[in-house]
């Protein structure tokens, strides 16, 4: 924007005063918080996941008291399996870096968790997402089955695509074919890269939904105008732990 030299005084003033304005689809300074939400994928052995999962359920509530769980989920199907999904929600990154701190510290945590768990995790994956400003994170009304779809968007980022995912993702929404979570774009991590969070009642309903949004024909045209933009997608059907927030 091109600021005349004589209105500049007017123009800070205004700027001090005025609420801070957000892109349609940003991350980073431009969204309207600093919140952010950590992605981490552990890659179980394939004879360890019962093991696995025992010990999280036993001892999740030391490592909740450190940071909020925003829901944890074994994968179904989509990828690997023996595969876990957890979202975890922070203030910051100076939230993160004293949280982190705080487990470093914890020695039921590190003793009760860390020390018989990682022997059993082959791999781990972690994102940093933002919640995009248009949606807000839901809460299905029951439990139910999740869908983390994931988009990975052509070299450009939102301002090439954003708009255009935006209406295809509201296209669903709107008609009531699945319920929506939230939308996350990736900070760190692949670049251009949005997730999905979808629930639905069972894997029957979804697949019925998915059919019937298949043959609508506002759908179609939202679709295919994202589609023009797209480089890959991934979907991994989600199944809720007893001890996840979101069931």
């Amino acid at each position: 924007m091109l600021v005349l030299r004589s209105s500049l005084p007017r123009a800070l003033a205004a700027r001090t005063l005025a609420p801070q304005m957000c892109s349609s689809f940003a991350t980073g300074p431009r969204q309207c918080d600093e919140t952010f939400y950590e992605f981490r994928s552990y890659y179980l052995q394939p004879s360890k996941m019962n093991e696995f999962m025992e010990n999280v359920k036993k001892h999740i509530h030391l490592r909740t008291a450190h940071s909020e769980l925003v829901g944890f989920w074994s994968v179904e199907f989509g990828g690997r399996v023996n595969k876990v999904f957890h979202i975890w929600k922070y203030d910051n990154f100076a939230h993160r870096a004293e949280v982190r701190k705080g487990l470093a510290k914890d020695k039921e945590w590190q003793e009760k968790f860390i020390i018989p768990n990682w022997a059993l995790v082959d791999k781990q994956e972690l994102d940093i997402t933002y919640l995009v400003p248009w949606c807000k994170l839901e809460k299905p009304p029951k439990a139910g089955v999740y869908e983390l779809a994931t988009f990975q968007m052509k070299p450009g980022g939102p301002a090439l695509w954003g708009d255009a995912f935006k209406r295809a993702i509201t296209a669903h929404v709107n008609l009531g074919y699945s319920k929506l979570v939230g939308v996350f774009h990736t900070e760190y991590g692949d670049l251009n890269r949005v997730h999905v969070l979808w629930w639905n009642e069972s894997a029957d309903s979804r697949a019925a939904g998915r059919h019937r949004s298949h043959e609508d024909p506002r759908v179609v045209v939202a679709v295919r105008e994202s589609v023009n933009y797209l480089v890959s997608q991934q979907n991994m059907l989600l199944i809720p732990t007893s001890f996840s927030p979101l069931k």
